[in-house]
């Protein structure tokens, strides 16, 4: 399973639940997306020839990551870019999570154990604005 999570027409985050299968190939992201984000069930003997990735000069003005749920349960609260509170997801093991756009702040549920993957190299706290969390009885899990 697939979920879109938008606030208004910006995609803040794609969501891939464990289950999710299908045959062959499938981009979640269009080709502009800075952070590109695919999906692929081969079968045996499937073969991809070897190659490697030229060097490109690409432009990247925001920083966006991808977060692998290895165990446990994990809450994400979603925020616009003005620091608004919008929702909350619940990520499992196996999950898999594109971070966009907006801000987004997380509650382990469970002992949990997270692959991130982003864009380098980090600039450290000129990387992100911190700000407040939103309060435990305002929270909405969608």
């Amino acid at each position: 399973m697939i979920e879109n999570i938008y606030q208004d027409d910006l995609l803040l985050a794609i969501v891939v639940r464990s289950n999710f299968k299908k045959d062959g190939i499938e981009f979640f992201t269009d080709n502009n997306s800075s952070q590109q984000l695919g999906y692929m069930n081969r079968q045996a003997g499937y073969y991809i020839a070897p190659h490697r990735h030229n060097l490109v000069t690409r432009e990247v003005k925001l920083t966006q990551e991808v977060l692998v749920i290895k165990s446990g349960k994990v809450r994400v609260d979603f925020f616009d870019n003005a620091q608004n509170y919008l929702q909350s997801s619940i990520l499992n093991s196996g999950d898999v999570i594109l971070l966009s756009d907006g801000g987004h702040g997380f509650k382990m549920l469970e002992d949990s154990e997270i692959f991130e993957v982003k864009q380098g190299p980090y600039c450290g706290e000129e990387d992100k604005v911190r700000f407040e969390a939103v309060s435990e009885e305002k929270i909405i899990i969608k």
